[in-house]
């Protein structure tokens, strides 16, 4: 998914093209599926951004790479999302994995382990981090209502991993969600967690491209 706008980013282009190490986010979140062993990329762009889009695939195209693909993305996210699925007509596919390319650089274990829990026999399977904060609930006015047990909840990264019918499914009816497995949890289906990983950060801020360019500095 590289159709985000990143305006808390503060960048004159969408978050996806702008660079950290000399490649862009979404150059270095399909390096990371290549390396992970995907059949096929499906990177959804904004209308305005598929030229560029293509161009960094075409660069990696090649004898032995998955078939690449580039599509517009829609207003919403889960439009965007349907937008992907339509792409790939390939029956063959039977884990499909959702990423957003401002968690670049997540690592290539984190898809194995989704992969591995989808195959496992989940409908769906999600990284995730232990939450370390003390999370509050608050209404309208900014008063504490409640506060959860912070054991019980998760931090959630991407790629999400899904059965391809199970995810197909889910956006067929053209709901709208900010998170493909919360459409999963609706129809009653089983969702896992797996352990994601601190470098599954999602770059959303200057303060995060300069964590990120620091953490390429440092060779992790």
């Amino acid at each position: 998914m590289a159709a985000g706008s990143g305006t808390r980013l503060g960048a004159d282009r969408p978050k996806a093209f702008v660079e950290v190490a000399g490649q862009t986010l979404l150059e270095h979140a399909v390096d990371t599926a290549v390396a992970a062993g995907a059949d096929a990329v499906v990177v959804v762009a904004p209308v305005t951004h598929l030229d560029q889009a293509r161009m960094s695939l075409e660069r990696r195209s090649g004898l032995g790479r998955p078939e690449l693909i580039v599509v517009a993305g829609g207003a919403e996210r889960s439009d965007s999302v349907a937008a992907g699925l339509a792409a790939l007509d390939r029956p063959d596919i039977d884990v499909i994995l959702v990423h957003d390319a401002a968690r670049a650089f997540t690592p290539a274990e984190v898809y194995g382990r989704v992969i591995d829990a989808v195959r496992a026999g989940a409908d769906a399977a999600i990284p995730a981090l232990p939450v370390v904060d003390t999370i509050k609930v608050v209404d309208d006015e900014g008063v504490v209502r409640s506060t959860p047990d912070r054991a019980s909840l998760r931090a959630v990264q991407t790629p999400q991993g899904f059965g391809a019918e199970v995810l197909r499914a889910a956006h067929a009816d053209g709901r709208h969600a900010t998170d493909d497995a919360a459409l999963v949890e609706a129809m009653g289906r089983r969702v896992v967690v797996v352990d994601g990983h601190p470098d599954a950060f999602k770059v959303t801020t200057p303060a995060d491209l300069a964590g990120a360019e620091g953490a390429f500095r440092r060779g992790r």
